[in-house]
């Protein structure tokens, strides 16, 4: 039985405590928990005492936990996801992480996620990519026993499965870094169909988002406006023994969150069942 989660980008008007119960009330085992400054941010004070009332809540819940990085301002009030690890001012960002891998630790998180950013136009291709090898570096120095999770985002320096082996060649195929493998990304970037895409990478899943999107289009989407057949997709992700969180990527549909959680998990238990059947029969369950 596949492991639904939410993600807490989703919830950004709840208070974190209020979202991990909302979660957890709609039949939800895990959530994906986006560090910001108002969801367990890490520059605050009292950070220990924090992380230990939030591990304490999600025991006290069921809920898996991963932990996500990509917080819009939390660096830089001006510049959305600033800095990356391709900017000048990209040990910021290192330091950030370092500290995601800290939190994650005490949460006794499953993984914990993060990507390469866009090449900011000044800084040559060669100079990013060594500044990100660098960059991966240095965190996986601080993992320790904390799976990391690389994500290829459409329109960031790496943006496809293939620009994500490419960097895991380059850092010496570590085991601390495995990939967090967005459904939706699949669809949209990569020219593979989507099922393939996941028994593809299956030994290397540390994470799992999951979405509707379209071909060419970066928007994540509620389950069914897209153009991803669900069925098949986690019937791939049964086959490969991926047994880690799958949680819902939906960060621009906060304004009614609980409603969408709720119609989310619905659609996939769904798609779960249908997935279950002989193949052929894929369209009873859901997807489009």
């Amino acid at each position: 039985m596949i492991r639904f989660g939410y993600g807490t980008n989703g919830f950004a008007n709840h208070r974190l405590p209020d979202a991990l119960d909302v979660i957890a009330g709609l039949g939800y085992t895990g959530v994906a928990l986006t560090l910001d400054h108002h969801h367990l941010d890490p520059y605050a004070d009292g950070l220990a005492l924090r992380v230990a009332k939030v591990a304490d809540r999600l025991r006290a819940l069921g809920l898996g936990v991963v932990v996500e990085t990509g917080a819009r301002y939390l660096l830089d009030p001006r510049r959305k996801h600033a800095p990356t690890l391709l900017d000048d001012d990209r040990g910021k960002r290192v330091d950030f992480l370092r500290r995601a891998v800290a939190v994650g630790a005490d949460l006794g998180a499953e993984a914990v996620s993060f990507w390469s950013g866009v090449r900011p136009a000044h800084v040559p291709p060669d100079l990013a990519w060594k500044r990100l090898v660098d960059g991966c570096a240095r965190v996986l120095e601080q993992a320790g026993g904390v799976p990391l999770g690389f994500e290829p985002e459409p329109g960031m320096l790496v943006d496809t499965i293939a620009g994500w082996h490419a960097l895991r060649r380059e850092l010496g195929a570590p085991d601390g870094l495995g990939l967090t493998l967005d459904i939706g990304h699949c669809r949209c970037n990569e020219p593979d169909p989507v099922p393939d895409c996941v028994r593809a990478v299956g030994p290397y899943l540390v994470n799992v988002q999951i979405d509707d999107m379209r071909r060419g289009t970066h928007e994540h989407l509620e389950f069914g406006e897209g153009e991803i057949d669900f069925p098949p997709v986690l019937r791939a992700l049964a086959d490969c023994g991926y047994r880690g969180l799958v949680a819902v990527e939906l960060p621009r549909h906060s304004h009614a969150a609980p409603d969408v959680a709720a119609r989310s998990l619905a659609f996939l238990r769904d798609a779960e069942r249908a997935s279950a059947r002989p193949a052929g029969r894929e369209s009873e369950g859901g997807g489009t």
